[in-house]
């Protein structure tokens, strides 16, 4: 696939792409002979990988970390603590959007209640 259609495919700027791939979230992309990306499925699929954790708010540095431990040999430990790491920073603001949730549903709900009590009064 070309990035033009990669880019189409995941809903992701060439730019963006190119810059994944410049900083090494997006692996080993092969070129044809004329340079021009070639994206197999293996690229593909690191593409997907890094739009959903980035997409969460998963950190660039930790994901830098996590692709170079990819590709040596013994670091499934290590890569387990990155991805363990991020998911309790992904679970605290989870939670405090939760939090944020319940409390906007307070609000809103003390509205509705003005609301219908301003409209009782006008009837």
């Amino acid at each position: 696939m070309t990035i033009k259609e990669v880019s189409e495919k995941y809903d992701l700027s060439a730019d963006t792409i190119r810059y994944y791939e410049r900083i090494g979230l997006i692996p080993h992309v092969p070129r044809k002979e004329n340079g021009i990306r070639d994206f197999d499925e293996a690229s593909c699929g690191w593409v997907e990988f890094v739009k959903c954790m980035r997409g969460a708010g998963v950190q660039v540095e930790a994901l830098i970390d996590y692709v170079a431990l990819f590709f040596q040999e013994g670091t499934e430990a290590a890569r387990k603590d990155i991805l363990v790491e991020q998911r309790a920073r992904l679970q605290e603001q989870l939670e405090t959007l939760q939090t944020t949730i319940e409390r906007l549903d307070y609000k809103i709900t003390h509205y509705d209640e003005i609301l219908k009590c301003s409209e009782k009064l006008k009837s």
